[in-house]
């Protein structure tokens, strides 16, 4: 997965009005949570968020974050929205090193469905799973998890175990052989017999 950059400003100040006035300029406040080391109190442009918001894997996407002269590896640990416009207003980013494990919600991608025999006889792919939680290292993140629907026949359903991962990511889950998603019949809709049809017209007409 390709890293994405982001700057970012120390952030000195944190009252209640420090930090409204640092919203009003266009900026998130936020903390860069360290691995054993005291945590950063920052401040990030609010359009550089939102626009890595419109990614679908930004959560679990490693960021290039600049900070003054240096650079640190981060992935998003915690955003937090306005109740009511839904706008950021306070992001948590968590600083990880080559071969730290982390544990990332990765989207579920499906491919080949004109090559699916049960989708051609007019099944329909019942989505069970669009994220799967993973366990893997930092620098082995997958920008996502392809399962691939050729071959599969009406009524089969696709579990964690016919899925291939990346080398040493494993799912949190690990009880059980989960299911992603089923290839279901279609559901038929019953027309009413013709006899208890007309009964039923005549019962309507007694009753006029």
């Amino acid at each position: 997965m390709e890293n994405l950059k982001l700057e970012a400003s120390e952030r000195k100040l944190n009252t209640k009005g420090d930090l409204k006035k640092l919203r009003l300029e266009g900026f998130l406040p936020g903390i860069l949570y360290g691995d054993k080391e005291q945590n950063l109190p920052l401040s990030v442009k609010k359009i550089s968020i939102k626009k890595m918001l419109e990614s679908s894997n930004f959560m679990s996407s490693v960021i290039e974050m600049s900070i003054g002269g240096s650079k640190h590896k981060v992935l998003t640990k915690d955003i937090n929205f306005h109740p009511l416009n839904n706008e950021p207003i306070h992001i948590d980013f968590q600083k990880i090193k080559a071969g730290t494990k982390v544990t990332v919600n990765i989207p579920v991608k499906f491919i080949n469905n004109e090559n699916c025999p049960g989708l051609k006889m007019g099944g329909v792919l019942n989505i069970v799973r669009r994220k799967i939680e993973l366990r893997c290292a930092a620098e082995n993140i997958p920008a996502e998890i392809v399962v691939d629907l050729a071959n599969k026949e009406m009524n089969e359903s696709i579990h964690i175990s016919s899925v291939k991962l990346p080398d040493g990511a494993k799912p949190v889950i690990s009880d059980r052989d989960f299911t992603i998603a089923t290839i279901a019949a279609p559901t038929v809709v019953k027309e009413p017999e013709p006899a208890a049809a007309a009964a039923g017209d005549a019962a309507a007409g007694d009753a006029a």
